[in-house]
């Protein structure tokens, strides 16, 4: 009985130390070989990884928002985050808003038929309306996620008349910009080609 005891023991301790170096073997080799992943893609200004909410940024002379390149309105418009409301509303696109709890991350479970999913995108509408720019599809709807990061190069050629007045940058500098950023799909094959919405925008600041 006792060997038996002791043989489990030691099976015990050995599972454990197995599963310690495991998670520390891993955690050591992704430190080194893709420190900046591992570590949130983190850039002077954010997450790569993260959508952001550029809307307000200050143009001076030009509504806020205008002077850079937005993302899909994940955090924007009817679906921006409201720490003042009851519940607090805490960003992302709050999937559930529509049945009056707001969520962390996901779709907004809206139907083609739903009147707040047309109210939503009529407000996006006039909102880029407001800015000169005809809105692509993708920058009147949310993401699955709620934190999408990147646009297509459509999404953000729409973009260059805003950017262009806001910054005085000329559209064929924007144009070119763009495609500089342009993220061709993984391994040439796997989805498609994007813009990551933060890189470009820290690529813009380098042009004025």
């Amino acid at each position: 009985m006792l060997v038996h005891i002791r043989r489990s023991i030691i099976l015990a301790l050995i599972t454990l130390i197995l599963t310690f170096a495991y998670a520390y073997a891993g955690t050591g080799l992704s430190q080194v070989a893709f420190n900046n992943q591992a570590n949130g893609s983190l850039t002077a200004n954010g997450s790569t990884l993260i959508g952001q909410n550029w809307s307000a940024t200050k143009c001076p002379g030009h509504p806020d928002g205008s002077c850079v390149f937005q993302g899909r309105p994940d955090d924007l418009g009817p679906y921006a985050a409201n720490p003042k409301s009851t519940p607090p509303v805490p960003g992302g696109d709050n999937p559930l808003v529509a049945n009056g709890n707001s969520g962390q991350s996901g779709a907004s479970n809206l139907g083609p038929r739903s009147k707040v999913l047309l109210s939503n995108t009529q407000a996006l509408v006039s909102y880029w309306h407001a800015r000169g720019v005809n809105p692509t599809p993708d920058l009147v709807t949310t993401s699955g996620s709620g934190y999408d990061p990147n646009i297509t190069a459509a999404d953000a050629l729409a973009q260059i008349p805003m950017v262009s007045r806001a910054t005085g940058i000329a559209p064929s500098a924007l144009r070119a910009l763009i495609s500089r950023e342009n993220n061709g799909a993984q391994l040439g094959f796997l989805g498609s080609s994007y813009i990551n919405v933060l890189q470009l925008n820290e690529a813009l600041a380098k042009l004025h």
